[in-house]
């Protein structure tokens, strides 16, 4: 297998306008990604997902959107070569799990949330073995409360990767997967 076959998911808010920050980090998240080779993957509808399929199809990258009958109000964006559609939320995080190689995990709300804990915890008692990688300041600071006010050990910390930058992101893949 090669890097070409690789699946990064990018995981990340819906809710992020064209405008913003966020959307332009995802937009570098995916355009780095396609640059390296992977092909990206999200959830298929706006924001962040958008975001990072936009960056992966102006480097001439390979997506993919798995979506779910849940949203029924919500379409799939225009840069998704291929789009799985699921029936539910939970089928939908199954496949997104299954699917990927690694995920990279952007700044998000609860669905982002519900994403990054379940493959951090898939991670921890080994039912995958695939990188987690947090981008953003933001992350820094919801994982130092999390580990102040609930019990999380060191051990399970060795599951997840810190960076600031999509950058460093890719470059943590690359190394991982060349």
């Amino acid at each position: 297998m090669t890097v070409k076959d690789k699946i990064v998911m990018v995981f990340g808010s819906s809710r992020a306008k064209s405008d913003s920050e966020t959307y332009d980090k995802a937009y570098e998240t995916g355009k780095l990604l396609a640059e390296a080779g992977f092909i990206i993957c999200n959830g298929g509808y706006g924001g962040i997902m958008e975001a990072s399929a936009k960056g992966a199809k102006h480097a001439l990258g390979k997506t993919i959107g798995i979506t779910t009958d849940a949203f029924k109000d919500l379409k799939v964006n225009e840069w998704i070569d291929q789009e799985i559609r699921t029936q539910n939320y939970m089928e939908r995080l199954q496949k997104m799990v299954d699917i990927a190689n690694a995920f990279i995990i952007l700044k998000g709300g609860i669905g982002t949330l519900s994403e990054f804990t379940i493959t951090w915890c898939l991670n921890v008692i080994g039912e995958i073995r695939k990188p987690v990688i947090l981008v953003g300041d933001s992350w820094e600071k919801v994982i130092k409360e999390m580990t102040k006010r609930l019990i999380i050990s060191p051990q399970e910390m060795l599951a997840l990767t810190m960076v600031r930058e999509p950058k460093s992101a890719v470059e943590i893949l690359k190394r991982i997967f060349y």
